[in-house]
C-alpha cells in the first residue's frame, strides 16, 4: 500500500514535467529554466485556465517552441512573452496585466465583497428584536378563556 500511495504521490508532483516533451527541450539548461517559467505564466488557449507548460494539447506546445526559439534567437524574457501576447492577445496571459483597459476586472471582484460586506452588515443592525415571550395567562384570562372555548 505504501509502494502505491509512493507511486502516486510521485506521479502528482512530476506529472506538469509530462506536458513537455524531451524533443522540445533546450540544450542548455538556462535557457530551458527562462522558457519553462515564461510558459508557466502563459495560458493554453483550448484548456484555457491550464498553462501551456502543464498542458498536452497541441497549440500549447506549438506556443512552447515558438517561446524556446524566440529565446534562441536572443529575446528576453519580456521580448519574449511580448511576441506572443502581440499575436495572440492578452487573453493568453494567466495573469491579466494592470493597465486602464483592464481596470474592470481587477475591481469587479473587490467592489463586489465590499458591497456583499456593507449589505450584511447593514442587515444585521436592522434586524427587529423581538419582543418578549408573552406572560403566563392569569387565572381569571384562563377561566374566560375556557369559557369560550366550551361554546
Amino acid at each position: 500500500m505504501r509502494r502505491l500511495l509512493a507511486a502516486l504521490l510521485l506521479v502528482v508532483v512530476t506529472s506538469p514535467a509530462f506536458a513537455v516533451n524531451p524533443s522540445e527541450m533546450l540544450a542548455d539548461p538556462v535557457l530551458e529554466e527562462r522558457a519553462r517559467a515564461i510558459s508557466e505564466h502563459l495560458r493554453c488557449l483550448v484548456c484555457q485556465n491550464q498553462s501551456i507548460d502543464d498542458s498536452d494539447a497541441e497549440l500549447a506546445r506549438d506556443l512552447r517552441i515558438l517561446v524556446r526559439e524566440r529565446l534562441s534567437a536572443g529575446d528576453s524574457d519580456a521580448a519574449a512573452t511580448q511576441y506572443i501576447v502581440d499575436r495572440y492577445g492578452e487573453y493568453v496571459l494567466l495573469n491579466p496585466v494592470v493597465a486602464p483597459h483592464t481596470l474592470l476586472l481587477w475591481v469587479t471582484a473587490p467592489l463586489v465583497l465590499l458591497i456583499g460586506g456593507i449589505v450584511v452588515f447593514v442587515g444585521m443592525r436592522r434586524r427587529r428584536v423581538l419582543p418578549p415571550p408573552p406572560a403566563a395567562l392569569s387565572a381569571e384570562e384562563a377561566a374566560a378563556l375556557e369559557k369560550l372555548d366550551s361554546r
